[in-house]
Order: structure tokens, then sequence, then C-alpha cells
């Protein structure tokens, strides 16, 4: 039988297809004792919508690789940043033509409020030109934000530093 370890970072981020929650960051640890799996995953942010998903598939995977006691818990702390995402996971982001973060804003203390959007710097997956620009804050999930290239003028989407 495949560890439960080895069958929890094959599965894949239902909103990032080319990314496994491995990849992403979300998968946090996957333990076997006595017959039973228990994995932590962490939500990128409050809310996500896409938890219940991977607890689903993370919980078929495990079932279909012959772990009959499968426990998905949601680990909140530490909180998850996109610092997370591994370097491979960033190649496939880049491959698949959206933007992966920079790095996340380091902070210690009250987090001061801010009203207007941050302005990053960007590069195109799609051409490399540092010339892009936001046209809305979200993309099609709340965790990334849609750009333009005004280089090459496509669209892309950017996962968003948290």
């Amino acid at each position: 039988m495949v560890t439960a370890s080895l069958v929890a970072a094959t599965v894949t981020d239902p909103e990032l297809p080319m990314l496994t929650l491995a990849d992403l960051g979300v998968l946090r640890s996957v333990s076997e004792e006595d017959g039973r799996v228990v994995v932590a995953i962490t939500p990128t942010y409050t809310g996500c919508p896409a938890m219940d998903t991977m607890r689903d598939d993370l919980e078929h995977a495990l079932v279909g690789a012959g772990y009959a006691d499968v426990e998905i818990r949601t680990q909140l702390s530490p909180s998850w940043s996109s610092d997370w995402i591994t370097s491979e996971g960033r190649r496939k982001l880049a491959e698949a033509g959206i933007a992966p973060p920079g790095a996340a804003p380091r902070r210690s203390g009250p987090i001061p409020l801010t009203l207007s959007a941050p302005v990053s710097a960007v590069p195109c997956p799609l051409c490399g030109s540092a010339d892009t620009e936001e046209q809305s804050r979200f993309g099609a999930t709340a965790c990334k934000a849609l750009r333009r290239c005004r280089s090459c003028q496509e669209p892309f989407e950017h996962v968003k530093e948290i």
C-alpha cells in the first residue's frame, strides 16, 4: 500500500488544478497510527469556498488507496501565507499563465488598515514584461487578481501575496 502521505500529496487544488495541495502549501501534515489517517490542511484565507472540496478530494483519494479511517482537520494557526507555495508550485503557475505571488509582506504587531489596493510590480507570465496593470482586484477566485500586460496585451491572473 502506498503511504498516506504520498497519496495526499497527489491531490490537486480544485481552483488551481495544476497545483497539488502540497505545492500550494495547504497540506500541513499527514499522520498514520493504528490504521487511522489524520490530515491537517490550512485554508488560504478565511471562508475559502474550496475547503469542502479539498476535504472531500483528500478523503476520496485516501479511501480509494485503502485507508478506511480518515480524518481531515482544519489547522488555522499559523495562518497560510503565499510564501508557502513551493518553487515547483510557482513554476507550475507560471507555465499555466498565472503569475505566482511575490514575497508576502512581513509585519509584526497590528496590521495597519489601508483602503487602497497594494501596488505591486507583477511580471507577465506569458512574455516576461514588467509593464503590467491590475484590471480587477479579484479574478476567478478571491485569492487571485486579474491583470493585463501592456506589452503583449494579454490578460492574466496573479495569485495575490498574503
